[in-house]
């Protein structure tokens, strides 16, 4: 079973992001604080998990946690200050959010950037190695792929129902034929071949 703590005797918020690698869409990220000694041996990292999984996951994590929030940065952030420093921000937004104050905060992957002087430390594969990090990472993963469903429906032919904005064939080909829209990244490499010059969709 993963860990239920990284720092002893403190509050501890465990954060992660998703959509980093997306083409469209935001980045999504979580926060979440679970009480000290918590179990749960089903929980782990989202990418290990089926979506059926993940959504039954979501609902046990938002009653069992202490605290949990979701942060949120536009596409239009991303382009204006870089996908790292947006995932990083969406874990600050996310952090804002929590109803209980944690004093302390571990994150999934190797960056990160100070949040209130919190004692942080960075875990690379975090989200299978503790539970606040793998409950974030499911967070962060459900409430991204409501919100690409939900631009799905305006944008069907970009196929976010499956590739939930990553960069497939599919999608690719796509924004060749119909160009951008305005959920897409354009300081992203969209085509993947040396950045054609792309029309923009309304």
């Amino acid at each position: 079973m993963l860990a239920s703590h990284y720092y002893k005797g403190k509050v501890e918020a465990g954060c992660d992001e998703a959509g980093r690698g997306c083409l469209a869409g935001s980045v999504y990220a979580a926060a979440v604080i679970f009480p000290e000694n918590y179990q749960n041996e089903d929980l782990n990292d989202s990418k290990q998990l089926t979506d059926k999984r993940r959504k039954l996951l979501r609902e046990i994590i938002e009653r069992d946690a202490v605290a949990w929030a979701v942060g949120i940065v536009t596409p239009e952030e991303i382009d204006r200050i870089n996908i790292l420093n947006a995932s990083i921000l969406a874990m600050h937004r996310a952090l804002d959010q929590l109803k209980v104050r944690p004093e302390a905060i571990i994150v999934d992957g190797n960056r990160f950037k100070p949040y209130q002087k919190l004692p942080h430390t960075t875990i690379v594969k975090g989200d299978g190695k503790y539970l606040s990090i793998a409950a974030a990472s499911i967070l962060a993963k459900t409430y991204r792929d409501d919100y690409m469903d939900a631009l799905a429906e305006e944008y069907p032919q970009y196929d976010w129902l499956s590739n939930k904005g990553y960069p497939t064939k599919k999608h690719r080909d796509a924004i060749r034929q119909y160009g951008m829209t305005p959920y897409h990244r354009k300081s992203f490499n969209l085509l993947g071949d040396g950045q054609l010059s792309l029309d923009f969709q309304d």
